[in-house]
């Protein structure tokens, strides 16, 4: 089964300094029928103005993936971490038992990001924070994983506490790339740039994608196109 949710269709908060295109019920956007995807709780689309963002507030119990499109965010938190991830690169947050937080884009630039919850599969452990670089070249033609359930530091994965997985690739127009998955769990694509097809069907930039019941994700650029997918269950 694969569902394209048109961007236009999407949820939508335009607050000035922010600009707010909301996958699943977030905030004051509400839709019953998209309360999430499996374990993906919210997959925002932000553009974020120069020399603004979100002062201090509260987590807890929640995995925080932030893709950085372009542009650049800065975080702070109540633990002490503090650290610039800028485009194409990925910070995680495990809020745990709680923790505050604030992100600033203090670029003189719009920053264009991601930012992905999932629910975490355990709880009651100390919260935490991570960021790398992952160049875009290093995903050409391939899928990269960002963040997992499986990874730890040492191998160049961002962990999370979360039966997930997090990839990004970026295709050429007319290369094609395919992604085996278990049909039990849930995947969610979303096409940053360019037209894609998934499985034969047509998808503008920005589209979301969400997916269950396939053995395999073939992917074909119309255009040059980065992608990010989350499997999970």
């Amino acid at each position: 089964m694969i569902d394209i949710r048109p961007f236009a269709g999407l949820g939508h908060a335009q607050h000035g300094w922010l600009d707010a295109r909301h996958h699943f019920s977030f905030a004051n956007y509400l839709d019953r029928d998209r309360m999430g995807w499996g374990a993906i709780r919210v997959w925002n689309d932000d553009t974020i103005a120069a020399h603004t963002g979100f002062d201090p507030h509260p987590h807890r119990d929640m995995e925080i993936v932030t893709f950085v499109r372009s542009g650049a965010i800065t975080h702070e938190d109540s633990l002490g971490n503090k650290g610039r991830t800028g485009a194409g690169d990925v910070q995680v947050m495990s809020a745990g038992t709680g923790i505050v937080h604030a992100e600033y884009n203090r670029e003189d630039e719009a920053t264009t990001l991601f930012q992905i919850w999932i629910q975490p599969d355990r709880s009651g452990e100390k919260p935490g924070w991570g960021q790398r670089e992952f160049p875009r070249g290093t995903r050409a033609g391939r899928w990269v994983t960002l963040a997992s359930g499986e990874g730890n530091a040492d191998d160049g994965i961002l962990p999370i506490r979360a039966d997930a997985d997090v990839l990004a690739a970026t295709l050429a127009a007319g290369q094609r790339i395919e992604q085996q998955v278990d049909p039990m769990r849930h995947q969610y694509l979303v096409a940053p740039t360019g037209r894609i097809r998934v499985n034969g069907q047509e998808a503008q930039p920005r589209d979301g994608i969400a997916i269950t019941g396939e053995t395999a994700i073939v992917v074909e650029a119309i255009d040059d196109a980065e992608l990010v997918l989350v499997d999970a269950v």
